[in-house]
C-alpha cells in the first residue's frame, strides 16, 4: 500500500477537450452558409417559417366544425415542416452532399406548389370564416385567413426568386448535378 500514491498519475484532459471543442465550433462555423441567411430567399424562408407557425397555431387552437379547416391545417403544417427541413438543408449546405438532386429546380417547384396550396387553403379559410361570426374563435380564424394570404404572397415571391435562381444557371438542371 505504500507504493500506491507513487504509481498513480493524474492528468486532466482539459487541454485536449478545449482543442476538440474549438475544432467542433470551427467545423460548425464553416458548415453554416451565412450568405444564405442574408439572401432574399433565406430571408423569405425565415419569414415563411415564423408566419407559417403563427398561422397553423391559430388554426390548431380552434374547434374544427367545418371540414375546410382540416385542409387549411394540413397545408399549413405540412408546408411548414417541409420549409423548415429545406431551410436547414440549405443553411448547413447539406444539399451539396446530395448532388443527384437538381436543387434550383426542386426549390422552384416546391415554392410554386406551396403557393398554389396556400392559395387554396386561404380561399377555404376566408370563405368559411364568416360562419363563425359571434363565436370566440372568429378572431383566430380571421387572423389565420390574413396569415394565409400573407403566406400565399411569401411563397409566390419565393417561387419568383427561385425561378430567377434556376434561370441563373442556364435553366439546365444538369448544371448543378454533373461535375464538369
Amino acid at each position: 500500500m505504500a507504493d500506491f500514491p507513487s504509481k498513480v498519475t493524474t492528468e486532466t484532459s482539459t487541454q485536449n477537450y478545449q482543442n476538440s471543442q474549438q475544432g467542433v465550433s470551427a467545423t460548425i462555423t464553416t458548415m453554416v452558409d451565412f450568405s444564405f441567411i442574408r439572401s432574399m430567399q433565406g430571408i423569405l424562408m425565415m419569414v415563411e417559417i415564423v408566419v407559417g407557425f403563427l398561422q397553423w397555431m391559430l388554426i390548431a387552437c380552434v374547434n374544427h366544425a367545418n371540414p375546410a379547416y382540416g385542409w387549411v391545417l394540413f397545408v399549413a403544417i405540412t408546408v411548414w415542416i417541409f420549409t423548415t427541413i429545406l431551410f436547414i438543408l440549405i443553411l448547413f449546405s447539406l444539399q451539396q452532399r446530395m448532388a443527384f438532386v437538381p436543387w434550383p429546380m426542386t426549390v422552384m417547384v416546391y415554392n410554386g406548389v406551396a403557393t398554389v396550396l396556400f392559395l387554396t387553403a386561404f380561399i377555404a379559410n376566408a370563405a368559411t370564416v364568416s360562419y363563425f361570426k359571434g363565436i370566440h374563435s372568429f378572431g383566430s380564424l380571421g387572423a389565420a385567413a390574413f396569415f394565409g394570404a400573407g403566406m400565399t404572397l411569401l411563397y409566390g415571391a419565393s417561387a419568383f426568386f427561385s425561378y430567377l435562381d434556376w434561370r441563373g444557371n442556364g435553366g439546365n438542371a444538369a448544371d448543378s448535378t454533373v461535375p464538369t
